[in-house]
């Protein structure tokens, strides 16, 4: 009960809102490799105040209607093939919080929100929070998201989290902006900055939108031609970019790091606001 009272109390509104993250998450050797991007995620696991707990929307989740990840203790979920052992052996054995799902589950009213059980964290997760955290004691819940559902309903839905933020959840989007696998230059995966002309392009035109908070192109994507049918084949690496947008006040500084490309046809782009 003492545990549950506590808890709660971490939950009151803070004098100082949580910042948001849309982190590029790339490959899954991120999880275990010290490189320029997970050297970053543990910049940022020091630099911000420790949150109460984190709520992660990851690419690598997809699902009809929505759900929260409720149970107590989330398995570490290996999510991927052809990887060497080491990752495979990763278990990154943070908490859940059944008491901030059910907290979450309230904040949306558009739809209703199902409470998981099955679930866990999967490697858009725990290859990114397991650097920020290494001690895997801030419990850590997913969120989601209806791949039945157009880009629009996933931006209004997350504004409907934005509670969150006052209540010292630290809010994460895990995908990538640019995410073309079949055209992955693999003669070219090691060479810096390497990234095709119109991933490039695209990638500019992304990060001028996000520091001008023009969200309503952002949303309509599919609008912005060609360079974008290449760069989102398919939406669900480019969701979790729009649930953080969402989140957004007008006061929110907003920063861009990790601005990278991999392959020619990924891009390893993120963004803070607040």
């Amino acid at each position: 009960m003492n545990n549950f009272k506590n808890y709660t109390d971490q939950l009151k509104v803070r004098e100082k809102l949580q910042p948001v993250f849309f982190i590029g998450h790339g490959s899954p050797m991120n999880g275990i490799e010290q490189n320029i991007f997970s050297k970053k995620w543990q910049e940022i696991g020091k630099t911000i105040d420790l949150p109460c707990a984190v709520l992660v929307v990851s690419a690598h989740w997809l699902t009809t209607g929505t759900l929260v990840t409720a149970m107590s203790e989330p398995k570490t979920i290996h999510d991927f093939g052809g990887f060497p052992k080491e990752l495979f052996d990763v278990q990154y054995p943070a908490p859940g919080s059944p008491f901030l799902a059910e907290e979450t589950a309230k904040l949306i009213t558009s739809t209703n929100v199902g409470l998981d059980h099955d679930w866990g964290l999967d490697h858009g997760t725990w290859s990114i929070v397991r650097h920020m955290f290494p001690d895997a004691n801030v419990p850590v819940l997913q969120l989601s998201i209806d791949y039945n559902k157009p880009s629009a309903y996933h931006y209004n839905l997350a504004k409907e989290l934005y509670d969150l933020r006052k209540r010292g959840v630290l809010v994460i989007g895990s995908g990538n902006m640019i995410h073309n696998l079949r055209m992955i230059d693999w003669n070219n995966m090691t060479e810096p900055g390497f990234g095709f002309d119109w991933a490039k392009s695209l990638n500019e035109t992304f990060k001028k939108k996000i520091l001008s908070k023009d969200h309503k192109d952002l949303i309509e994507y599919d609008r912005l031609g060609e360079a974008a049918r290449l760069a989102i084949p398919t939406p669900d690496h480019y969701y979790p970019m729009l649930y953080a947008l969402a989140l957004m006040n007008n006061k929110d500084d907003v920063s861009i790091f990790n601005d990278e490309y991999v392959g020619g046809s990924l891009s390893m782009t993120s963004f803070r606001l607040g």
